[in-house]
């Protein structure tokens, strides 16, 4: 495979991710994060990375809107719900947090 095309695809699963993140507002951060140790704040913050990492001016807000779909303030607002202490517990018990290079 080509070094395009496999861009187009890494692109296009990005996007189907999202996608599919954005449709299952149902599903918490937190759950994400005890799960599999990354969220869509996580997706975000990689996005900006990458944006850095190419000189490409894009604040975290902006970042947080693409992966989010909306303002995370209007998301937070709508689909956030409050932590219950089991979540947290999990959370803060939980090693395997994504690592994210390259942020301001």
């Amino acid at each position: 495979m080509d070094d395009q095309t496999r861009l187009e695809l890494e692109a296009a699963a990005f996007r189907g991710l999202v996608a599919h993140l954005q449709k299952r507002s149902d599903v918490q951060n937190i759950d994400l994060m005890n799960l599999a140790g990354f969220c869509r704040n996580c997706l975000a913050k990689w996005y900006k990375a990458a944006a850095n990492e190419r000189d490409v001016a894009l604040s975290m807000d902006e970042a947080k809107e693409v992966v989010y779909g909306m303002p995370y303030e209007t998301y937070k607002a709508k689909h956030q719900e409050k932590a219950t202490s089991e979540q947290l517990e999990k959370f803060a018990d939980t090693s395997g947090h994504a690592v994210i290079e390259g942020l301001d």
